[in-house]
């Protein structure tokens, strides 16, 4: 019996492929013109928004550091967990050029530094760094300054280089049993990364996160410096997640330094109340009043723990600010700043 094929049904097999073979040149177009879009974006960008230190080479590869100032103890900026790097340094790092040596970086990947391959924990951080102002001619004595997760950063720079570290300063820093420790007096768990802007940092190439990317929002800061961290963001954002995978990593390394023994020590938290902040910012931390009230004390209770490290410490608790105590008190760090090099020198 000869089998005869459905015209119709072969009619629409046809038309559903023109269609297929369609869009698939429709998405290799757009994708193409992504791409060129981004080079072109990249260039522009580059020369809009030159580094404002020098890139050092570490091997092949260059991490940006920008020091101004002149005297010793060297004071090193160690930023938080951001896109932004050093340019959330902008409103101390001229202060403190005024009464010692200061210098600001980008981690790899982030704003004017080249990226890196293999896990970005603390121990992979700390050698960039170390490489960084080595090659810069950038010798100690230094003092460590760490926000948020800079402070792990920090302890472990001064695990594996501590001969060269003579203080430290902590802006709210980060605390190595801080997840489970908060997560417990809360009752409360932290998200993840939303899976959209992980995949958006995989596409950078694509030109997609910097159009759909939203702006940062930093009043505190210039508009030029403002633009710039825009600019590199959708290039910086894919090393910074990779940092973030590396959190547990990091803590386990700092936690296995927990003395500095007479080093001078600074310690800064945020202490902002609930009733402080907004109705919008208190909905977003997904917590009660009582959540958030317990989470605090536990955060007062480990930050008093890193104040302890130190036999020759001070703790300033600030009420007017949350946890970007650079942006929203800068005095206060420099000041623990300057505490802490006069400290030094004294």
């Amino acid at each position: 019996m000869t089998d005869v094929s459905n015209p119709t049904q072969s009619s629409w097999r046809r038309r559903f492929k023109r269609i297929a073979a369609g869009f698939l040149v429709l998405l290799v177009v757009a994708v193409v013109a992504g791409a060129l879009y981004e080079r072109s974006e990249r260039t522009r960008v580059a020369r809009e928004f030159p580094p404002p230190g020098k890139l050092v080479d570490i091997g092949g590869r260059r991490i940006h550091l920008d020091c101004r100032g002149t005297g010793i103890p060297v004071v090193v900026l160690e930023a938080g967990a951001d896109t932004s790097g050093s340019s959330l340094w902008y409103l101390q790092q001229s202060a403190v050029a005024e009464f010692t040596r200061v210098c600001a970086y980008d981690r790899a990947g982030l704003m004017w530094s080249d990226r890196a391959d293999g896990l970005r924990d603390a121990t992979a951080i700390a050698s960039d760094l170390h490489k960084a102002l080595q090659a810069a001619h950038e010798p100690g004595p230094y003092v460590m300054v760490g926000a948020s997760i800079g402070g792990p950063y920090v302890m472990t720079f001064t695990k594996y280089f501590g001969d060269e570290v003579a203080g430290v300063v902590f802006v709210d820093a980060a605390h190595p049993e801080q997840a489970q420790r908060l997560e417990q007096a809360s009752g409360h768990q932290e998200e993840d990364i939303p899976v959209v802007f992980t995949a958006l940092a995989k596409l950078a190439w694509t030109g997609l996160p910097r159009l759909l990317l939203p702006a940062p929002q930093i009043p505190e800061l210039p508009a030029q410096v403002v633009a710039a961290i825009a600019a590199y963001q959708p290039v910086s954002l894919e090393p910074a997640f990779a940092e973030a995978a590396a959190f547990n990593d990091t803590f386990r390394e700092a936690g296995t330094l927990r003395t500095l023994g007479n080093r001078p020590l600074a310690v800064l938290t945020a202490a902002k109340p609930w009733d402080a902040y907004s109705a919008e910012q208190r909905a977003a931390a997904g917590m009660t009043r009582e959540q958030w009230q317990r989470r605090q004390a536990e955060w007062f209770a480990m930050q008093d723990e890193e104040a302890g490290w130190s036999t020759r410490s001070t703790h300033r608790k600030l009420e007017d600010s949350s946890h970007v105590i650079q942006l929203e008190r800068p005095d206060a760090v420099i000041d623990a700043i300057r505490e802490v090099v006069e400290k030094i020198r004294g």
